[in-house]
């Protein structure tokens, strides 16, 4: 499949400007400038084809950002090249736009005084939206991201979940080919950031619409995107799907065996104990070959065993242990 998006070897420097310290520091600083480069993305690659979901994951700092605004057009990389819809974004900002959709989750694209729907209608002008489109657009986006209730209200009396799902309905209301959405769901309750999820995904799997999401709520990547682009200090750590990253992690699952009683030490060669609280043994399963059954039969009958719990490693967890093991990991990265 093409790709829609194709990054290679894509740098952005910032040089910014040194202040030297104390008084003589400050003067000097006037007619002498000295600057510092700090290099926010280094060197990635990457291609992203029509219709994935990508997440963009990286710690605070680690060029997220940067990368959704050069995609996007607001910023020029430094070195390398960067494809959008065939065209250069910075070059091409106005029929890049025309393409897109961008929503920010601390910058609003709404019109603060006015209805949702007057921001909406302004919204059809700017791109030249069809009125018949306009319309059916307008009206899915409002039966699926609920926004009856609220439509003919001023932004400034919404909640912070209804004027989120506003803003993704006003980058949706011109059709565009890819969505960028940075930090979409910050800051909101747990029913807001439900309906975001199921709507994005919905949105990507029936209209095919590109997403590429960065967030720090990791739930959102594991409902929304199959395919994870993981970066720190601008470098590329991981590209491919998340049951690829737990495999290459292995499956560092939880074994809980509760007894009707103490039944003491219980010691396992198929699973590493890390916590005794009596009646029940905690146990770590890191081989992925080691089955519930390999532990059942190793334990033996005697021991008055009453239930057994197996848990999966979270995406929170699988992403924690990836940053915390990245030098060790070979082949982690494309």
């Amino acid at each position: 499949m093409p790709s829609i998006i194709a990054a290679r070897g894509v740098e952005k420097i910032f040089r910014q400007p040194r202040r030297l310290p104390g008084f003589i520091g400050g003067l000097r600083t006037l007619f002498t400038r000295e600057f510092t480069e700090v290099r926010a993305v280094d060197g990635i690659s990457f291609d992203i084809a029509a219709g994935e979901a990508t997440g963009y994951l990286g710690p605070n700092g680690a060029g997220k950002s940067t990368m959704i605004k050069m995609m996007t057009g607001i910023l020029v990389p430094t070195a390398g090249t960067l494809s959008v819809l065939g065209r250069e974004p910075h070059s091409n900002r106005i029929l890049n736009a025309a393409e897109i959709g961008v929503v920010f989750g601390q910058r609003s694209q709404l019109w603060w005084d006015l209805p949702v729907r007057d921001s909406f209608d302004l919204n059809r002008h700017i791109y030249d939206i069809p009125a018949g489109r306009f319309t059916e657009n307008l009206r899915y986006l409002t039966a699926m991201l609920d926004m009856g209730g609220y439509i003919d209200r001023p932004v400034r009396q919404l909640s912070l979940g209804q004027r989120m799902r506003a803003e993704i309905a006003m980058a949706l209301l011109h059709d565009p080919k890819i969505l960028f959405l940075d930090e979409p769901t910050i800051g909101l309750d747990v029913v807001a950031k439900d309906a975001v999820r199921k709507f994005l995904a919905e949105v990507n799997r029936e209209r095919g619409t590109t997403i590429i999401l960065t967030t720090h709520d990791l739930v959102d990547i594991e409902e929304i995107c199959p395919r994870l682009i993981m970066v720190d200090d601008g470098k590329l750590l991981f590209d491919g799907e998340l049951k690829r990253l737990r495999a290459t992690l292995g499956s560092r699952r939880r074994l809980t065996l509760e007894f009707a009683g103490d039944p003491g030490p219980i010691i396992l060669t198929s699973a590493t104990l890390t916590a005794d609280d009596g009646a029940a043994k905690h146990f770590l399963l890191e081989d992925e070959s080691v089955s519930l059954l390999d532990v059942l039969e190793e334990l033996g009958r005697g021991h008055g065993l009453k239930d057994v719990k197996l848990e999966e490693p979270d995406i929170e967890e699988v992403i924690r242990t990836f940053y915390k093991t990245k030098p060790q990991l070979a082949g982690a990265a494309p």
